[in-house]
């Protein structure tokens, strides 16, 4: 969950995010800070189960899996690191050009990254975030949202993102960036909590054998 920062400065770098609280996570967009909460249950159980599948699938090749707590910078041109003023922290990210990682993380755009949705961050996600990665060449962007729907969409030759598949639970997901990447959505998603039918008690009538036994004992 992301909530912008309440301050007198509106803009910060990377190089402000660097002297701040190393147990407060933070992201940055166009300067603009926000803070990060700790992801619910449901939230860690899609993340756990997703990078699972990613995990499987990459092994042996040149692609690394990141879970969480994984910053990527997002620089407008070759300033210096300190000076970038976007940097996010998704859920899960996959890069396959190791010229961009180092010690600090991602420099630039990674081949897959997947945003799970709370409702305080939906439209964070959906719109700011999708535009954002659109705009660095972020090749696949899943959104997952709570109620088990999945939209990934691919930059096409333009540069743009196209049309999203939209999947949801009974679904399997293939990937058009990865040929070969496949994952059956209901193996990711928890199981749905049994639904509790509750009934009023069925009103009961006596037989005629009973009602003529009440009138003889009256």
């Amino acid at each position: 969950m992301a909530h912008p920062l309440e301050s007198p400065r509106t803009k910060f770098t990377f190089g402000d995010a660097l002297t701040w609280p190393e147990d407060e996570r933070w992201e940055l967009i166009d300067g603009q800070a926000y803070a990060m909460t700790p992801p619910n249950r449901w939230h860690s159980l899609v993340s756990t189960n997703l990078a699972g599948f990613l995990i499987n699938h990459f092994r042996g090749s040149p692609c690394e899996v990141h879970i969480g707590n994984f910053g990527i910078r997002l620089p407008k041109g070759e300033e210096a690191d300190e000076e970038v003023n976007t940097l996010v922290i998704p859920d899960l990210v996959v890069v396959c050009d190791h010229s961009k990682l180092d010690e600090r993380g991602c420099r630039g755009a990674p081949e897959l990254i997947v945003e799970i949705l709370s409702p305080s961050t939906a439209a964070h996600d959906q719109l700011r975030k999708l535009n954002l990665y659109e705009k660095h060449g972020v090749k696949e962007y899943w959104i997952i949202s709570p109620d088990g729907i999945l939209m990934a969409f691919t930059l096409k030759s333009e540069m743009r993102y196209g049309r999203p598949d939209i999947l949801d639970r009974t679904m399997k997901l293939k990937s058009q960036q990865f040929p070969g990447l496949e994952i059956d959505l209901d193996q990711v998603f928890p199981p749905e909590p049994p639904k509790v039918v509750r009934q009023s008690p069925a009103s009961y009538v006596a037989t005629p054998a009973e009602q003529k036994s009440r009138r003889k004992r009256t």
